[in-house]
């Protein structure tokens, strides 16, 4: 867009600019993003990618909105509890409910 104006911007200038005023965009992008429902629930699906079995795990809000994602090899209580105490730090919002749901499209 500069250089279609005659403006000749160097790659260093652009990197400067971006260490500046990068955590400037960020914090207003979060600031602006919509906080998810008080009702999350965990589904599960089982995926066989390479010939071995995996779990896709999703975090979802009430209002269909995915928080995250994980796959991995491990089913057990632990890899749950490791997932939304992950998702919990990452987010800084505490759900009103958190349920489970196995293999299913709904809850």
């Amino acid at each position: 867009m500069m250089a279609e104006r005659g403006v000749t911007v160097s790659y260093e200038t652009i990197r400067d600019w971006t260490i500046k005023f990068g955590g400037l965009y960020a914090k207003r992008l979060e600031s602006k993003a919509k906080r998810p429902g008080d009702c999350w629930h965990l589904d599960e699906v089982f995926l066989t990618i390479n010939g071995t079995r995996q779990y896709l795990w999703r975090a979802v809000d009430q209002d269909g909105e995915v928080l995250d994602t994980l796959v991995q090899p491990r089913r057990n209580k632990h890899a749950a509890k490791n997932f939304f105490h992950r998702l919990l730090k990452k987010l800084k919002y505490v759900p009103r409910l958190i349920k489970y749901c196995a293999n299913t499209t709904r809850c």
